[in-house]
């Protein structure tokens, strides 16, 4: 009996070594948690740093290219208009034509200027069918009466074409439009009024511009009959 216990003990101290041993070795097998490095960066972090670099330079360039054309454009260099047009920035383009506007201060450099825009199709700003209109003033005659109706349609600005029409019903009405018949001024107000866009032509404006032109052919036909 004694002996069967000593033999127990010995197994059970035997079977607590063997368990030890055979957890230790797993638990040493367990990976540490890596530290972190000392100065972590996001993945792409040197191509974010270069795509802001270029961006950067880019947006200087832009900035350097606009302050030129304006400048040409205070001297009167009508050539920008086509950079302009190309870089696809109407407001760009509608400011450096307007500075254009301001640097033809004579009647042949205003003249130029709307010979220049109209033969290259290029966009017509308010500023300039408001000169166009100014100037007309002193020369209320046939060919200047056409012009002048022709680049405020152009302008695609129904309170400019309004004005235009107003004017130019007025001027015949008091005999100034020398050899022009009113039915001729008829056709081309009403000509006219097809250029200006599809949006324009059904805007608030334009509602107050077709009876505008609807008042001009009763006028325009009351003193043909007269």
């Amino acid at each position: 009996m004694v002996t069967f216990l000593i033999t127990s003990l010995v197994i059970i101290g035997f079977l607590v070594v063997a368990i030890y041993f055979w957890q230790k070795p797993a638990s040493d097998r367990e990976t540490p948690l890596l530290p972190l490095p000392p100065n972590p960066r996001g993945l792409f972090s040197d191509n974010v740093v270069e795509d802001k670099g270029s961006e950067h330079e880019a947006v200087t360039l832009l900035l350097r290219q606009h302050v030129e054309l304006r400048r040409r454009a205070m001297d009167g260099d009508k050539t920008i208009l086509q950079e302009a047009s190309e870089i696809r920035d109407p407001d760009l383009y509608e400011e450096l034509l307007d500075v254009l506007v301001v640097a033809a201060d004579s009647e042949p450099k205003l003249l130029a200027l709307i010979s220049h825009v109209t033969s290259h199709s290029f966009p017509v700003s308010r500023k300039l069918a408001e000169r166009c209109i100014h100037s007309w003033r002193s020369t209320p005659e046939r060919n200047s009466t056409a012009k002048m109706l022709h680049l405020a349609a152009l302008s695609d600005d129904a309170e400019i074409y309004n004005q235009a029409v107003e004017e130019a019903v007025r001027a015949w009405r008091q005999r100034r439009l020398a050899g022009m018949s009113g039915l001729e001024l008829r056709a081309v107000l009403e000509g006219e009024f097809w250029l200006l866009s599809t949006g324009t032509r059904n805007s608030g404006a334009g509602f107050l511009l077709k009876r505008t032109l609807a008042n001009a052919r009763r006028k325009l036909d009351a003193d043909r009959s007269a």
